[in-house]
């Protein structure tokens, strides 16, 4: 009613929007389920806005979820200040997802876990409170589940592309390589994803 759009309530009161700093500043966290996310944007896109990343961090994983065993040149998140990646959700400049991506492990700072243990993070993502937009974290959730069949396949391509990428620079650390830093990507379309899963449950039906 408000005029604002998902990423309208996420910079409402951030003051000016600068490329790279993270909205909100703080990020947000959920303390329970240890979730966390925040949107930001980079330099050069002429078609999107910004994009979300999600994250869950140690205490909300898995039991016995573990990351790679690679020895890593520059020093990852560990212990209780471990986190994953899960993906990113690209926006256009009116509001609106366009798409999901994953990254290499030096864009987010993250600690590597393979795709197989990502994957079993994905229902534990969850924002229970308001701030800084009810919303926003109930959507942010909503997406995973409704785009969880690309998530997934978006994971296990980003293994794949981090290994083929590996074995053709042998010698360095793959995952500190800024030339690799978008790992796999796909457009979507929410209403199609709906109308899919639709049809979908009326064929099992």
């Amino acid at each position: 009613k408000g005029g604002l759009n998902l990423v309208g309530e996420v910079l409402r009161g951030q003051g000016d929007f600068v490329e790279l700093e993270h909205y909100p500043r703080d990020d947000v966290f959920d303390r329970e389920t240890h979730s966390q996310y925040y949107y930001h944007a980079h330099r050069g896109s002429e078609v999107e806005h910004g994009h979300f990343h999600t994250f869950l961090r140690a205490a909300g994983m898995p039991p016995g979820a573990a990351p790679v065993a690679d020895r890593a040149s520059e020093p990852w998140p560990s212990g209780a200040d471990a986190l994953s990646h899960l993906v990113a959700i690209s926006m256009d400049a009116w509001g609106d997802p366009i798409g999901l991506f994953t990254t290499n492990r030096w864009v987010t700072d993250e600690t590597w876990y393979p795709a197989r243990e990502v994957v079993r993070m994905l229902g534990r993502f969850r924002i229970d409170h308001a701030a800084p937009s009810w919303p926003v974290n109930r959507w942010i959730g909503a997406m995973l589940v409704l785009f969880r069949p690309q998530i997934v396949t978006l994971l296990r391509h980003r293994d794949e592309v981090v290994a083929r990428w590996q074995a053709a620079h042998p010698g360095q650390d793959v995952y500190e390589d800024r030339r690799l830093d978008v790992t796999s990507q796909v457009a979507i379309d929410v209403q199609a994803q709906r109308d899919a899963i639709v049809a979908a449950l009326g064929e099992a039906a």
